[in-house]
């Protein structure tokens, strides 16, 4: 009887371990999918894109490398330096945000709204 006992706690045990090892290893610790960005939305400098530099780019361009990206100074820095053009993907700006050469600060998102910022015309908004 004690061996029948064994035998039933060793394959209970087993059949355990076996659903335990079947669980975790089929979770997915994250889903994620970023939020669409809508290209025709009405894309706004102050609002809209001036967060992007100053939470990403103002590290470097602060004055000390071009273009200034500082609140209050970016626009100009930006359409007096040639960086915004249109198509907005030919833009030197959009170029250099997905330049493996620059630091890839920026989110996949981020520079879609800077790209349909862009081709909206860059406005001072």
């Amino acid at each position: 009887m004690n061996q029948k006992l064994n035998r039933i706690r060793h394959i209970l045990s087993l059949f355990i371990l076996a659903a335990l090892m079947g669980g975790i290893s089929s979770c997915e610790k994250y889903s994620y999918e970023p939020p669409a960005v809508d290209p025709n939305a009405t894309w706004h400098l102050s609002t809209d894109i001036q967060p992007i530099f100053s939470a990403n780019c103002i590290e470097c361009h602060n004055g000390r490398q071009s273009p200034d990206l500082s609140n209050g100074k970016s626009y100009l820095a930006l359409t007096k330096g040639g960086f915004v053009k249109t198509p907005a993907a030919d833009s030197r700006l959009y170029k250099k945000m997905l330049s493996s050469s620059h630091a890839p600060r920026s989110s996949a998102t981020e520079k879609l709204k800077v790209l349909y910022w862009i081709s909206q015309g860059a406005l001072n908004n």
